[in-house]
């Protein structure tokens, strides 16, 4: 496992996101939507450092599948959420910006309930992965195309406790796999 982003670097790039945020929202009050499960940390983070009026909320983006071994688009649960969002500026917030397909199915399905304006704020963006014609309005790191574990992002249950984000090596995911 080698590190990719320290818990300092952590720390600041954070710091300098919710500064971004803060400074696009003043004076509008905020509903914020985390992405389960892996935005847990990110979300708690931005939050104690955001003096903006905000609501939080969390959305578990599933594929809905049906009868179909293939997954579906991602579902969220209006009823639970259309209050939180209706009139007011969303921002969702995700882990990663991998494929982006995430972030392309759920902002429409806000934007659906009513919300003023939907953006999004990711921590990591993997670099050259985009199968999609949009980029995150906030983001606190560019990397490289690996499989990236802590806080908050775990592979098999294991890791999301880290204070740091590390990429697994190969080995590492082969081994895990065959626990």
């Amino acid at each position: 496992m080698k590190t990719l982003v320290s818990e300092e670097q952590l720390r600041d790039g954070v710091r300098r996101m919710a500064g971004e945020i803060q400074k696009h929202y003043e004076g509008h009050p905020l509903t914020i939507v985390g992405v389960l499960i892996g935005s847990l940390v990110l979300m708690s983070d931005l939050i104690r450092l955001l003096s903006i009026p905000l609501r939080a909320e969390m959305v578990q983006a599933r594929n809905a599948r049906g009868n179909s071994p293939r997954p579906g688009p991602l579902a969220i649960d209006e009823d639970l959420l259309s209050f939180a969002v209706r009139g007011r500026d969303v921002l969702l917030v995700d882990d990663i910006f991998h494929t982006g397909r995430t972030l392309w199915e759920l902002i429409p399905q806000i934007d659906d309930l009513g919300a003023t304006s939907v953006r999004s704020a990711v921590l990591l963006a993997k670099q050259g992965q985009s199968q999609v014609d949009l980029k995150p309005d906030f983001v606190g790191f560019s990397i490289p195309d690996e499989f990236v574990v802590g806080y908050g992002m775990d592979f098999r249950d294991r890791y999301r406790n880290l204070p740091y984000v590390a990429a697994l090596e190969p080995a590492e995911l082969a081994e895990e796999s065959g626990r």
